[in-house]
């Protein structure tokens, strides 16, 4: 466990209690696997109900942002200034070992609390909408038609404060041992990269505009 002055503190919260050497409380790793997944979940009580919703997000700084039409339920809450858990998972590979107790998955995962509140300056949610599209494809933005003021109104963003937060991460062989060694069967990982396929051009354009080079070929972020 790193000890960096930059690391987030262990709190009953955030302490990892499963396979506790599987955990990192440092923003050098928990920030590059934030910034590689596509979808965070978030998760929330009202009135003593839970919901997780899948959402796009991107980071920030020390912070996360969240964007949505206005009057969203999760949007909100947030608003209000209540807490949040947000979730992300990186799935490597499965690990498939000579008996069914130690099958696993190779992964990568953060569970990180916080709370936040809307952004209201215009300029400032302009540059958070940028963030969450260069997210997702970056140099997209430069290249498309930015909000307008209607669709700035509409739209409601969050930026929630990394207040507490966790990685863990699985990587490698089967943990198989002793006699289990040698069971007649085949064990090891099988990779799951993300592999992105050929664009598809949208069929209503009528103009046969290039390619850009950041969609051909489209990755990730590389790993940390």
């Amino acid at each position: 466990m790193s000890t960096e002055p930059s690391d987030f503190n262990v709190t009953p919260r955030n302490r990892l209690m499963r396979y506790p050497k599987r955990g990192h409380y440092d923003k050098a790793t928990i920030y590059p696997i934030l910034d590689e997944a596509l979808v965070c979940q978030v998760g929330f009580a009202i009135d003593g109900h839970p919901y997780v919703i899948p959402t796009i997000h991107a980071r920030l700084g020390d912070q996360v942002l969240l964007h949505g039409l206005k009057g969203g339920r999760l949007l909100e809450h947030i608003e209000a200034g209540n807490t949040v858990c947000v979730s992300v998972t990186l799935l490597d590979g499965l690990v498939l070992a000579r008996t069914a107790f130690n099958h696993s998955m190779n992964y990568r995962s953060v569970v990180l609390y916080g709370s936040g509140a809307a952004i209201e300056e215009p300029a400032a949610k302009l540059a958070a909408l940028e963030r969450l599209t260069e997210h997702v494809a970056p140099d997209r933005w430069r290249d498309v038609r930015p909000p307008d003021a209607k669709e700035l109104k509409m739209t409601t963003i969050v930026a929630i404060d990394i207040e507490e937060a966790t990685a863990k991460i699985r990587q490698g062989p089967p943990g198989d041992d002793g006699e289990d060694l040698t069971y007649p069967v085949w064990a090891g990982v099988v990779p799951l990269p993300i592999v992105p396929q050929p664009p598809q051009t949208d069929p209503k354009q009528t103009i046969a505009y290039p390619v850009p080079a950041y969609v051909t070929p489209y990755r990730r972020p590389p790993r940390a």
